[in-house]
């Protein structure tokens, strides 16, 4: 399985707006955080995980999230040249679902930019979290 993005969609009337996302199932979510980047400077990766899924939305400014499967968790290739990059804006509820066996990085477009990110396992049920230098 391939990290995708899940297309979010709006509806604009004399009320104000409404963002959405029909395609996006939260049966399998089990816990949800944030993450702030004060400025964009700041890389957040390269992480990953060999069992769970992570699935990305942002809710204030923007986010680049580069994402690439991983073959060896011991010493895998951070080369980000064969990344796949996505850019998620809280303009559109988008969401980037990354699966079991991807690594990816995190970079602010805007300063004080926030993401949501969601997980399908509760805190401390693996022990999954592989962290490489950016």
């Amino acid at each position: 399985m391939e990290a995708r993005l899940l297309q979010g969609g709006s509806h604009v009337d004399e009320r104000g707006q409404l963002l959405y996302n029909n395609d996006f199932e939260l049966e399998p979510v089990r816990r949800i955080y944030t993450i702030e980047h004060n400025n964009t400077s700041l890389v957040r990766g390269w992480m990953g995980h060999e069992i769970e899924n992570r699935w990305f939305s942002v809710v204030s400014g923007g986010f680049q999230v580069k994402v690439k499967p991983v073959n060896n968790w011991q010493e895998p290739k951070l080369d980000e040249n064969d990344a796949v990059v996505f850019i998620l804006n809280a303009g559109a509820l988008d969401v980037l679902h990354i699966p079991p066996g991807h690594i990816f990085c995190l970079q602010a477009l805007e300063a004080h930019s926030k993401i949501v990110v969601m997980a399908d396992h509760p805190v401390g049920t693996t022990n999954d979290e592989h962290r490489y230098p950016v």
